[in-house]
């Protein structure tokens, strides 16, 4: 009889801390943002060479919001119209810009491979990875942070201003 009776207090004693967890996380209140992403400046850091004085690069950061958390691109995502050249390639694509003769001018840096002796453009744009998360809640919200290789030797002296612009592809 007394081993009913301890069971019997067990189980409640059980299914009382199970309906207090499922209410605790059914009240839990999470964060709500709009399903088209935004994205907000929130800083730039220049990284200077000390032997040099030559700024060859800055850390762009970034704040994002998204409420249904499908920001980002797997790295098989591969096939049109994520392949690679296509304007869906990149998903936060990043332009650079310099003030010449008090206009800003959108300028393509180039970079010279010495030991193949051939020359591309540099792209700042880049392919953030999936950031969808596992849980209930849909909604993200952080920083994205990039390191820019901004240093031009072509407009070294000759233009002081520089800007980017940025946006994501959702």
């Amino acid at each position: 009889m007394e081993y009913h009776r301890m069971k019997r207090i067990t189980n409640i004693v059980l299914l009382s801390g199970i309906i207090s967890l499922l209410m605790y996380s059914s009240c839990q209140k999470f964060e709500q943002f709009p399903d088209e992403p935004i994205i907000t400046y929130d800083g730039f850091l220049l990284e200077n060479d000390l032997e040099t004085g030559v700024t060859y690069r800055g850390v762009l950061i970034l704040r994002y919001q998204d409420g249904n958390g499908d920001i980002g691109l797997a790295s098989w995502d591969t096939m049109p119209p994520f392949n690679y050249g296509s304007e869906y390639y990149y998903n936060l694509v990043i332009n650079y810009f310099e003030m010449r003769n008090g206009e800003w001018e959108e300028v393509f840096l180039v970079f010279e491979d010495l030991q193949n002796q051939t020359y591309d453009t540099i792209t700042f744009s880049a392919r953030i990875p999936i950031l969808t998360p596992v849980n209930n809640n849909q909604a993200i919200s952080g920083f994205i942070q990039d390191t820019l290789f901004l240093y031009n030797p072509l407009s070294e002296k000759l233009y002081d201003t520089i800007k980017f612009s940025a946006y994501i592809i959702d």
